[in-house]
């Protein structure tokens, strides 16, 4: 299961490379968030509401800016298609929720700090519902996932 997650970290490294998006987030945390929300299936689809292994919907996709899919302009193609293709990549998706957490970044579980805890919450519930509860199983996928990766 984390082996999986291991080779998206090198691969998130390598976006990172490529856009200039100011990190926000640690890779870490980033992995996470797509290991909890599909076990970081680079080749899932989409269904009726979401897509791709961030499990973006198309509002968060338009929330974020619209990010365009490899590298295309998202006005060029019917706004769909290009939510879909940039949710389903996983370095659009990557930057994506970078995008929506650089726009969103708020202390969720009112800590005083904002990091990972507040931007699994805020990927998860929403920007306007982020300082509710997550489901016990999703928190402790989270927890796991942020042990594996912190004791490497």
């Amino acid at each position: 299961m984390f082996a999986k997650v291991l080779w998206v970290f090198v691969t998130v490294i390598v976006l990172f490379g490529v856009y200039t998006y100011a990190q926000l987030m640690s890779l870490v945390c980033l992995n996470c968030l797509c290991e909890i929300t599909t076990g970081c299936n680079t080749t899932i689809g989409c269904d009726d509401t979401s897509c791709g292994p961030f499990s973006i919907t198309k509002s968060f996709w338009v929330d974020a800016g619209k990010p365009p899919p490899n590298g295309k302009s998202s006005n060029d193609d019917d706004a769909n298609v290009a939510y879909r293709e940039c949710a389903k990549n996983i370095y659009c998706a990557g930057y994506t929720v970078q995008a929506y957490m650089a726009k969103h970044s708020r202390d969720c579980n009112g800590d005083g700090v904002i990091d990972c805890d507040d931007y699994v919450r805020l990927h998860r519930l929403g920007a306007y519902g982020c300082t509710g509860l997550l489901s016990n199983v999703y928190e402790n996928r989270y927890m796991l996932c942020l042990q594996t990766f912190q004791h490497k």
